[in-house]
């Protein structure tokens, strides 16, 4: 016979906050029964009212804080409790870090059942603010007209602010003008219900080492009224534009960006620089949204790589090749490998950009391609995984077991499929070192790792 639940939906308890999840709750028990709660913090003891209650645990509503903890601080945006965008403002910075750290930890033996191996602190930012080189701006209807932000937590409801504090400040002008040009001229924001509407997301992407600015306005058509005035209203008011354009979306889906894209005026692209590389960046590329730690994170790369100029090295999930072209600079030859044909075309021009002729960038499936190179005689030193987070397909990660390089440098922006794909590797003949998080996305529960394994 089932146990009988210590809560009840719509009853209120109070608990003691222990640790923080994964989305960066807090979690304590009643009786046992651990107990998810939305912005409350570790070391809170709070009252909470019931919403959800499962076999293994219960959700619930921060009705009040009865007794704070000493991790909790004001949130410096006013709309961080109902934007979806930060899940951790009000906690302290220096303890995001320790608890993203203890995170990693739990995941790594809970998931990868892995003991032993040394997890570095978490390498935070010294100004944890405005670091975003990337921001997406949904774009609706309120009761007082039109409004941008972002979307309340679990909801597609667009919280109404221009600017965010962790978002580069030339956002809250580009939106300015951009809400003010749609007034002027009827143009309707995109309904999500109905289908009908033209703007759908305002898209700005920002080189914070260049300077340079691009603006995408994405719509549902590819014609609407004033499109000059829109390109001379961010000309003249924003120094720093160079390049303006429109993406058509106008599938019936929450998919931010359509595959078509149409310069309005300048370049299709900007270009950032990270250590002494240039990357030129264009509006579906993907690319790292802080720049400041993607160096840090590039750095921890190359030094767990640990090459002397005579490497062969395959970087799998490879992108726009941005780790790639870090790695070719210190070894004999690099292969990219990367599934996306578009963004294995930005990452050879960005080789020529930089004058690289050491690396080799291929479009196909790594788990396909890997056991190519290995029957052309091809065998790495070193092989990097920067994989999604859905983590490595089986496939791949056999094929580089197969292959047999001396070291695997495992990049990835999720702990828990980390932590899956180190246990397998474990068990076939590679041992994790080390594991150095990186604090690429301060006050969200988000936590990047690089990871060093050697082969026994």
């Amino acid at each position: 016979m089932e146990r009988k639940k210590p809560v009840k939906e719509g009853g209120t308890y109070t608990l003691d906050i222990e640790r923080m999840g994964d989305g960066g709750e807090g979690i304590g028990r009643i009786e046992g029964l651990a107990v998810f709660v939305e912005d409350a913090v570790p070391g809170d003891r709070v009252e909470v009212e019931i919403t959800q209650v499962k076999k293994n645990y219960a959700r619930g509503r921060l009705k009040k804080v009865v007794r704070q903890s000493a991790q909790r601080v004001r949130a410096r945006c006013p709309m961080a409790l109902e934007c979806g965008g930060c899940q951790i403002q009000h906690m302290d910075y220096e303890w995001q870090l320790r608890h993203k750290r203890q995170k990693v930890e739990d995941h790594l033996k809970r998931i990868g059942g892995l003991e032993g191996i040394l997890v570095r602190p978490v390498l935070g930012m010294k100004e944890p603010w405005r670091y975003r080189n990337k921001a997406q701006f949904p774009v609706g209807r309120g009761p007082q007209g039109i409004v941008t932000g972002f979307y309340a937590r679990q909801t597609h409801d667009i919280v109404d602010m221009d600017d965010c504090i962790i978002q580069h400040e030339i956002n809250s002008r580009v939106i300015k003008e951009v809400k003010e040009y749609m007034e002027a001229y009827g143009i309707a924001p995109y309904d999500e219900t109905t289908g009908e509407g033209v703007i759908r997301h305002i898209l700005t992407r920002i080189g914070f080492m260049t300077g340079e600015i691009m603006v995408v306005i994405v719509a549902a058509r590819r014609y609407f009224p004033g499109n000059e005035e829109l390109v001379g209203r961010l000309r003249e008011t924003i120094n720093g534009i160079k390049a303006i354009i429109l993406n058509i979306n106008d599938r019936r889906t929450n998919v931010i960006l359509g595959e078509e894209c149409i310069t309005l005026w300048g370049q299709d692209y900007i270009t950032e620089v990270i250590g002494n590389l240039k990357f030129r960046i264009s509006p579906l590329s993907f690319f790292q949204v802080n720049p400041v730690q993607t160096l840090v994170l590039y750095n921890k790369v190359l030094e767990y790589a640990g090459l002397k100029g005579n490497e062969t090295v395959i970087d799998a999930y490879c992108g726009t090749g941005s780790i790639s072209l870090f790695l070719a600079r210190r070894a004999a030859k690099v292969y990219g490998i990367e599934v996306v044909e578009a963004a294995v075309q930005d990452a050879r021009a960005n080789a020529r950009i930089n004058g690289i002729e050491n690396a080799e960038f291929i479009v196909g499936l790594a788990e396909e391609v890997m056991p190519r190179l290995y029957e052309q005689g091809v065998r790495p030193q070193v092989v990097v995984l920067d994989p999604p987070r859905k983590g490595c397909e089986t496939a791949l990660l056999d094929a580089v077991v197969s292959m047999q390089p001396e070291r695997v440098v495992y990049v990835s922006c999720n702990p828990a499929t980390l932590a899956r794909d180190l246990k397998y590797l474990d068990g076939r003949s590679y041992k994790a070192v080390e594991v150095q998080p990186v604090d690429m996305f301060p006050h969200t529960a988000h936590v990047e790792c690089v990871t060093l394994m050697s082969r026994l």
